[in-house]
């Protein structure tokens, strides 16, 4: 069977246990090779079309919802506890007159090698009350682009994410050249840390499945994956945001408190003490004006 950019398969050798989207396809020594992109993890592999198998729209209806079960709980759970966070404060009355405090959490710029998942973090960014800006660049491209997108933008938090993963090889987890995206991960923290050195200025999450997470942290992130070189959730640089953009200025943020909220938890995510980008304002201004 021929298959086409956009199917969803899955790979028998790997006993279809995840689904991706065939994002292209090479020819290689006269075999047909599908360049695949998880649909929930952000893992890229490729495969011959003889290993792949397409799946049926309901297959993949089920498989969304039983990954997205416990993500989509997460969800909830966050943006109730945020929205009673910001309800108390809203009405926090400071002065005799009534005037009222205002909020500012960090804002987020996400770069993103993917454009399904950019959306999709968008959308969790908007639920979560985050001003927050999403750039569609692919993976490779980010190093060349990153300076000037923080010229342009100026964020608190900056995300640097796509799809990653290990490429089968006898040289093993220690070797750069043996991650598909790593290198450019690595290289567009460095770049974004000659713009901002301040660790407690820009915060860095960076990577995505199975990245070079000793190397992203050494590079300057502050947050990175995968600790465990194993599968992250499309979310999971979301979840880092949400908690270090609604937590004061005046706090340092413990890694095991924002680890505890993701999806994937410490075997995916890593990182350092970082101080929240939350901030109070007075007063508010009235409506009436």
């Amino acid at each position: 069977m021929d298959f086409k950019i956009g199917d969803i398969v899955a790979r028998k050798s790997y006993g279809s246990d995840i689904l991706f989207k065939v994002a292209d396809i090479k020819n290689e020594g006269g075999k047909r090779v599908a360049i695949l992109k998880g649909i929930c993890y952000r893992l890229e592999a490729d495969a011959p079309e003889s290993d792949l198998m397409i799946q049926p729209e309901s297959y993949v209806r089920e498989y969304n919802a039983r990954v997205n079960m416990s993500v989509d709980e997460k969800v909830r759970n966050i943006t109730a506890s945020t929205f009673k966070k910001q309800k108390k404060k809203f009405f926090r009355t400071t002065s005799k007159e009534g005037d009222k405090n205002f909020s500012r959490p960090g804002r987020v710029l996400h770069i993103d090698g993917d454009n399904d998942y950019l959306g999709t973090c968008l959308a969790s960014y908007k639920k979560f009350g985050i001003d927050a800006v999403g750039v569609y660049v692919k993976e490779k491209e980010q190093p060349l682009k990153i300076y000037d997108l923080l010229i342009d933008y100026k964020p608190d938090i900056l995300v640097l994410t796509g799809h990653d993963g290990v490429i089968k090889s006898e040289k093993g987890y220690e070797d750069l050249n043996n991650y598909r995206n790593s290198k450019y991960f690595i290289d567009s923290v460095k770049a974004a840390r000659r713009f901002d050195s301040d660790l407690d200025s820009l915060v860095i999450f960076a990577g995505a499945c199975q990245s070079m997470y000793n190397k992203l942290i050494e590079a300057g992130a502050n947050y990175a994956s995968s600790p465990y070189r194993v599968l992250i959730h499309a979310l999971d640089p979301v979840m880092v945001c949400e908690r270090i953009a609604f937590t004061s200025i005046n706090q340092i943020v413990k890694p095991r408190e924002v680890i505890q909220k993701t999806i994937t938890g410490t075997k995916g995510i890593g990182g350092i003490e970082t101080r929240g980008k939350y901030r109070d304002g007075f007063p508010q201004e009235p409506s009436n004006l």
